[in-house]
């Protein structure tokens, strides 16, 4: 079988787990609609609603096997699946732990039901999904009756859990390199992150830190994204930049690429010097576990935060700022993270997309300054600041990702205040009715079927 990936939100992870599992080692049900993405590393299905069966009316004795989806549930759910344009995923769980798998009467239900399940669903793709306590299994029908297991499915909240059919076997890896680091998470959790491929998009001065952070860690696959080439100015903070590349006017993609070379010779990298506003660009993220948004544009911030709540993928906008009076002195120096987790607030809640620049940035240089936007100045960089966020930015993806810290209650944005000697922690904004990251909103879990907000989308 070929394989498909599942990703699902912490919070409707935990809904559903507490139905099939509520200490009774019984079997319960439910059904999944999903939202459908097509990578290079084939479809990955987004869980956008959980729909408990209730038991003795939605999920009943089972004319073959122990229990199963009553039909008119089935009816109801194939049906808005249609017509919402999701996938269908009918789950139950069995009484195991990190093992999980079909059984023969499971099969042989699946080969009876799918086919005219199929064409009720107009060729959107069915199947199932059975879950273990910390095991899941898939055999998802597509329209041509091709067959998917599961590769792996995400949960995504504060922490990131990836959950298979059976727990990997730990590999060794480059065990000579990573020594010191694998005394502390372990051979298993230098396979994730061996295994992980994580975007970056803009590579100037914190760009540039973390991917030398992400390199030296072990990651085995970059996405890199950046239009822009060397300037002298940013000899001071772009970590890997030489003389000769200013004078050369290299690429940030460039020197960034030979970074991680340099530092992980085997790392897989994808280097696209182009703009994330373009749609082309913008889907060379959907095949990366994880996201830093680096980038100073607002058009950066609206694309990627619509990347995260449309395919599920995680993410942290990192910045620094120095803030000055009209006399010049100091006013403010800070450096902040802010994760962005599907449903738990985005960028446009926290008014940290601001639509005038947006509208400004759309603009070509002269249509600014016929509108009398002026030409801005360059904002003060300092790469001491810079490596304040991209280091606590960097720490909390290798926590979150290898599991090695619990799922907070929120998530929460980080600031650092150096000049009052102060740490604050935010709890993002959440809008119930937010289009973006609300559960029900237009583009939660919707893949492909919605447009990215990109130039050429």
């Amino acid at each position: 079988m070929n394989t498909c990936r599942i990703r699902m939100s912490r919070r409707h992870f935990d809904e559903l787990n507490a139905h099939l599992f509520p200490g009774d080692r019984d079997e319960h049900g439910a059904v999944l609609l999903a939202g459908i993405a097509e990578t290079h590393d084939g479809p990955v299905f987004l869980v956008r609603e959980v729909h408990r069966a209730s038991e003795g009316v939605d999920y009943v004795e089972g004319t073959y096997g122990y229990r199963a989806l009553a039909p008119q549930f089935i009816h109801r759910m194939i049906t808005r699946a249609r017509d919402q344009r999701l996938a269908y995923l009918a789950v139950h769980n069995h009484d195991s732990d990190d093992r999980v798998r079909f059984s023969g009467i499971d099969m042989e239900s699946h080969e009876r039901g799918y086919p005219a399940l199929l064409q009720i669903s107009r060729g959107m793709p069915v199947g199932a999904l059975v879950f273990g306590r910390r095991s899941i299994e898939a055999d998802v029908w597509l329209a041509d009756h091709r067959r998917l297991c599961l590769g792996d499915a995400t949960i995504v909240g504060g922490r990131i859990d990836k959950l298979r059919a059976r727990t990997l076997a730990a590999s060794a890896g480059t065990a000579d390199r990573h020594d010191r680091q694998i005394r502390m998470f372990g051979v298993m959790g230098q396979g994730l992150l061996s295994a992980s491929t994580v975007g970056v998009v803009g590579l100037g001065g914190i760009g540039s830190l973390i991917v030398e952070y992400l390199a030296r860690l072990g990651v085995g696959g970059f996405v890199l994204v950046d239009p822009d080439c060397v300037e002298e100015s940013n000899l001071s903070r772009i970590v890997g930049a030489r003389e000769s590349d200013a004078d050369g006017r290299s690429l940030k993609t460039d020197v960034a690429m030979r970074v991680v070379q340099e530092s992980n010779p085997r790392a897989r990298v994808k280097a696209i010097t182009d703009d994330i506003a373009k749609e082309s660009v913008a889907r060379t993220l959907l095949d990366c576990d994880y996201m830093f948004i680096a980038a100073d544009s607002m058009r950066a911030r609206l694309v990627c935060n619509a990347v995260v709540h449309q395919y599920l993928i995680p993410a942290v906008q990192v910045g620094s700022k120095i803030r000055a009076t009209s006399d010049g002195d100091l006013a403010d120096v800070f450096s902040a993270n802010r994760p962005v987790r599907p449903g738990r607030g985005c960028l446009w809640c926290n008014q940290l997309i601001d639509p005038t620049e947006l509208a400004k940035e759309a603009k070509s240089d002269e249509d600014r300054k016929a509108q009398a936007y002026g030409v801005e100045e360059p904002n003060p960089s300092v790469i001491s600041l810079n490596a304040i966020s991209a280091a606590h930015a960097v720490n909390d993806f290798l926590l979150d990702y290898l599991g090695m810290r619990a799922e907070p209650d929120e998530v929460c944005y980080e600031q650092f205040h150096p000049l009052q000697f102060k740490r604050a922690l935010v709890v993002p904004r959440r809008d119930l009715d937010c289009s973006e990251c609300s559960p029900g909103g237009l583009r939660f879990a919707r893949g492909d079927d919605v447009s990215l907000p990109c130039t050429d989308g």
